[in-house]
């Protein structure tokens, strides 16, 4: 009985420690993307200072696929994560591509793509309009859509919940790859060595275990971070110019 149930955990180890890999591959290809919409999203809004509106335009069709690129990948890269967890070897052969494809397929009917209401399109077509038109709200939208998506950010957390320090402000940040919670890495790997055998996510209402090998600093999280950080400095500028506009009258 112990000879048949070996291979079968080894082999479970193995594609874990695959589907690991993939998805680390996969999550820097997805920075890669974001640092290319955080450039072009720079350049536009130098054109539309410049009223260049038409170069503007087709920038913002370059954002839109890019948009779908990335979250093509983001659904990859989910799959590829449920697929390490899940996945039990069994007597028949496993088709690994069409396990994938079937849960990527789920995956995208769970959140249709929708351009125009995606956070960072939104973002991109903020940061153009505020150009001309900072503090006033878009074609279409009420004032508070512009604190939405002005505030809108992609992280879980946007303070440690060991430390309590912004995430904008910690020194050495990780996430755990379940829960998406984002921690100081000294805290947390001190919490998860005190609080064994099961460790779980500090986070209030967190169900999530933590493991030290699945908390680390994913390509994404330090982009994301300045991105927040970014939009932070971004929102306290134009609160003074607004006050500077208000003293002046």
């Amino acid at each position: 009985m112990a000879s048949t149930s070996a291979p079968r955990t080894s082999a479970s180890d193995r594609i874990k420690t695959a589907t690991s890999t993939l998805y680390a591959d996969n999550q820097s290809l997805i920075a890669e993307i974001r640092k290319a919409m955080i450039m072009i999203k720079g350049v536009a809004v130098d054109l539309e200072r410049d009223n260049q509106s038409e170069m503007v335009r087709e920038l913002e069709s370059s954002v839109a696929e890019l948009l779908e690129s990335s979250d093509e990948c983001t659904h990859f890269s989910t799959a590829i994560h449920s697929l390490g967890d899940s996945y039990r070897p069994s007597e028949q052969l496993t088709d690994f591509k069409k396990v994938l494809e079937n849960e990527v397929v789920k995956l995208k009917g769970q959140s249709p793509w929708q351009p125009q209401s995606h956070p960072l399109f939104r973002q991109f077509r903020e940061a153009v309009w505020n150009v001309h038109h900072a503090g006033q709200p878009m074609p279409g939208e009420e004032q508070e859509d512009i604190v939405m998506t002005s505030t809108q950010t992609n992280l879980l957390n946007i303070t440690c919940p060991l430390t309590g320090k912004p995430v904008t402000e910690l020194q050495d940040p990780v996430r755990c790859m379940d829960c998406k919670h984002i921690y100081e890495k000294k805290a947390i790997m001190h919490y998860i060595k005190t609080k064994r055998p099961q460790p779980q996510c500090p986070v209030a209402g967190c169900p999530k275990v933590l493991q030290a090998e699945r908390v680390s600093c994913d390509p994404l999280l330090q982009i994301e971070i300045d991105e927040m950080r970014s939009r932070s400095e971004s929102g306290r500028t134009e609160m003074v110019e607004d006050c500077t506009g208000i003293d002046d009258d």
